[in-house]
């Protein structure tokens, strides 16, 4: 199954043809947190994204997409970047997985049990 996902799957990484055009053309950059491996072409015109896992957009950390789409030409691994203590690190896209965020009252929201009542209810029978 490895030569035949190779060959043809591009959702667990990259393809035999990204991969045989990353060799001829591609200069590695750098790597993020995630594993994900990020390319140029020798002369700068393209920019690219192999990923370590599913080949998903919100993979790419806000630094690496900057580069990625050309709002930056410094590279995250050529900056000294100190994050602000109020930014949270980066998380990929949860919808679909157990981590996904669910609001009160969402049917995929875990039933919590009941806390019980510290009081007793008045009913008419009781009086």
């Amino acid at each position: 199954m490895g030569l035949f996902s190779d060959l043809f799957t591009w959702w667990h990484g990259d393809t035999l043809g990204t991969r045989l055009y990353t060799w001829r053309k591609g200069e590695r950059v750098g790597e993020d947190g995630l594993g994900n491996v990020y390319y140029k072409e020798r002369n700068g015109t393209r920019r690219w994204v192999i990923y370590k896992n599913l080949s998903e957009a919100s993979q790419i950390p806000p630094e690496w997409h900057a580069w990625i789409h050309f709002i930056t030409n410094e590279p995250p691994t050529d900056e000294d970047y100190k994050p602000r203590p109020w930014e949270e690190a980066h998380r990929p896209n949860l919808t679909g997985t157990y981590e996904a965020y669910r609001p009160p009252g969402s049917v995929m929201r875990p039933r919590v049990q009941e806390q019980p009542l510290d009081y007793e209810p008045w009913s008419p029978e009781s009086s």
